[in-house]
């Protein structure tokens, strides 16, 4: 891989990694449809501006605009709404494992709508992420039994948003795949976004959500702008230009840095503690994504797909 690519695919996940802790403390603020419309507000117009500074801009076909749209509400409404929420009443560090367990749901969905493979391997994998994941939502407190879990509802609201984005994923091969796709993915991540953004633009206005923004603070405004301008548009340019310079396996490797970088910016801005629970079942939920990966890793199209499980 270029130095040039793996520095991208590193910046890319550094801002995904940090991205759940700027949410909380954006949080501290305002509500979390507030964060949404203000994050996605600035991500649409930092992605549209690099596109037409790229000269990629072209209108979307009038097929593709219901593929478009629905995306939009999947990848972005449904589940920013999951996340933001979930974030009130869970932490970063918590939130950043479950996103983790993306890989792991993707590979299902694509066994059940794709008729891809899935192996003892890959089961072995989903038996270790489901117990690591049950380890992180329980904060260790197994002895309660499991109808106790999670421990939050903020916990079961992100790790819903886990299989969500994994059936973005699949639905959205065209997003990264040279053979299906009509136009670049910058272009088709700003359509996305867009439609996403719309649709929480009209919740916002039914909630009167303007009241909501003077109380933002200058630690919630920088939040907000490190989550627009760096998560929403300069990541996932950054994503997908490594993803064009170097292999896709390659690229989403740096995927399993993303847990680790929440946990580091958690303790560091925020004070959030790691317990035994979280780092046990962080390690497990890595392992058993890395198994789900394994079995296909040599082809192209698993390491898009890996590639494709941001939050």
């Amino acid at each position: 891989m270029k130095p040039s690519a793996a520095v991208k695919a590193f910046l890319a996940i550094t801002f995904w990694g940090a991205s759940f802790v700027a949410t909380k403390i954006v949080l501290r603020d305002v509500a979390p449809l507030t964060v949404i419309l203000l994050r996605f507000g600035v991500g649409v117009t930092v992605l549209a501006g690099i596109v037409v500074a790229r000269r990629q801009f072209t209108l979307p076909r009038k097929s593709d605009l219901g593929w478009l749209i629905f995306l939009g509400l999947t990848g972005i409404t449904v589940h920013q709404l999951l996340q933001a929420n979930g974030l009130v009443t869970t932490s970063a560090t918590n939130s950043g494992w479950m996103v983790a367990l993306t890989p792991v749901f993707s590979a299902l969905l694509a066994w059940l709508i794709l008729h891809e493979p899935f192996g003892r391997l890959r089961i072995l994998g989903l038996a270790l992420a489901t117990s690591g994941a049950i380890l992180v939502i329980s904060r260790g407190e197994l002895s309660r039994g499991l109808l106790n879990i999670p421990a939050t509802p903020g916990d079961f609201l992100v790790l819903l948003s886990a299989p969500n984005w994994a059936l973005f994923t699949v639905l959205s091969k065209r997003i990264v795949n040279p053979t299906q796709r009509v136009v670049s993915p910058a272009l088709m991540l700003t359509y996305v976004m867009a439609f996403g953004w719309l649709a929480i633009l009209l919740l916002f206005l039914g909630a009167r959500g303007w009241l909501d923004v003077p109380r933002l603070t200058v630690a919630g405004w920088g939040g907000i702008l490190f989550l627009g301008v760096l998560c929403s548009g300069v990541a996932y340019t950054c994503w997908y230009d490594a993803l064009e310079a170097a292999g896709a396996s390659q690229v989403a490797a740096f995927l399993y840095l993303e847990p680790i970088v929440t946990v580091i910016v958690a303790s560091t801005l925020i004070g959030e503690r790691a317990t035994w629970a979280t780092l046990v079942g962080g390690a497990v939920i890595l392992l058993g994504v890395w198994l789900v990966n394994r079995q296909t890793a040599g082809s192209k199209e698993s390491g898009v797909k890996r590639a494709e499980s941001q939050a």
